[in-house]
């Protein structure tokens, strides 16, 4: 299992959610938005129709989301068949190492940086992952 934090310093974590799941995407990986809540879900479904203009990412809301759907959105991650978890939630995925890679998006504030230092410990002490860091200025 990889795990990767995308910082984003600048900008809004959701745009870079929706770029990280566009490029998984286009690299044939299924991919799952973990979101933490319904309204975030919304949200981000809202999003990846609109956040860039040249491309088009199939998504569905995990409660309307067939087997096939590439890009599926929704609080807690399945346990199918899933490449990438992009995990916007406060704690990490259940069972983080079912997945092959899981990209930890960190927002700007405070509380989101205070949260993904918790998440980080996590993955180094617990679980013996030496995540790789990403700053984003977007």
């Amino acid at each position: 299992m990889r795990v990767d934090f995308y910082v984003v310093e600048r900008g809004d974590a959701d745009t870079v959610a929706c770029r990280l799941a566009d490029k998984a995407f286009g690299q044939g990986l299924r991919v799952f938005i973990r979101t933490g809540d319904p309204e975030r879900t919304r949200r981000l479904d809202d999003l990846l129709w609109t956040f860039h203009g040249q491309s088009f990412v199939p998504h569905a809301p995990q409660e309307n989301a067939g087997p096939e759907m590439p890009v599926v959105l929704g609080e807690q991650a399945p346990d199918g068949a899933v490449d990438l978890v992009i995990n916007l939630a406060d704690r990490p995925p259940e069972s983080p190492h079912r997945y092959q890679r899981v990209a930890e998006v960190v927002g700007p504030a405070a509380d989101d940086r205070r949260a993904a230092r918790e998440r980080f410990r996590y993955y180094r002490d617990e679980l013996g992952r030496e995540p790789e860091t990403h700053r984003i200025r977007s």
